[in-house]
């Protein structure tokens, strides 16, 4: 099957060994990036709420820089992910804890780079981007549940992400 709901593999279903809250996100760097500046500590839809965090950051960035330049920093702000969630997943004991959503804001960067300046394109990619992050299609979903660390906390939101820009660009051809 092509299409699955992917379960939770058995790292997001722990508990994780300190509860988040403003504190530990404010005591670290790596926490603070990691949960979006705050964005993770959301009790529902952490994801979602980090994944709009992208955009006022996204609009920033624009007004600064092109969105080539701003797709190129991505490869460090990736690493720099990897880094973030790799040191607050040890720190919770749970290698993909929910709020963390560095992931989703850096993926969501990437989306809105093939995005037009519109409310309805941006609309668009969000909407295609938290579809393929929630669903994990074949390969996100082998993806998710073989690599840990913060490495598979970044790399699987990636995928979903080139996913959401092919099926962004196909729509946007489609009505053009």
């Amino acid at each position: 099957m092509i299409f699955t709901v992917n379960p939770s593999p058995a790292a997001k279903k722990q508990a994780p060994q300190i509860i988040p809250d403003w504190r530990f996100v404010s005591s670290h760097p790596a926490h603070f990036l990691s949960f979006g500046f705050g964005s993770g500590l959301a009790r529902k839809a952490p994801g979602t709420w980090g994944t709009l965090v992208a955009l006022p950051l996204m609009l920033l960035l624009q007004w600064i820089l092109p969105n080539p330049i701003i797709l190129a920093f991505c490869v460090p702000l990736f690493a720099l992910g990897v880094w973030a969630a790799e040191v607050t997943g040890r720190a919770l004991g749970v290698s993909d804890y929910g709020g963390i959503v560095i992931d989703e804001i850096i993926a969501m960067v990437m989306v809105l780079c093939f995005a037009p300046k519109t409310p309805l394109a941006w609309l668009l990619a969000f909407v295609l981007f938290r579809i393929f992050d929630i669903i994990k299609p074949w390969p996100i979903n082998w993806v998710d549940a073989r690599i840990k660390g913060g490495l598979g906390v970044m790399v699987d939101d990636l995928i979903a992400a080139i996913f959401a820009v092919i099926a962004l660009l196909a729509t946007l051809s489609l009505l053009t």
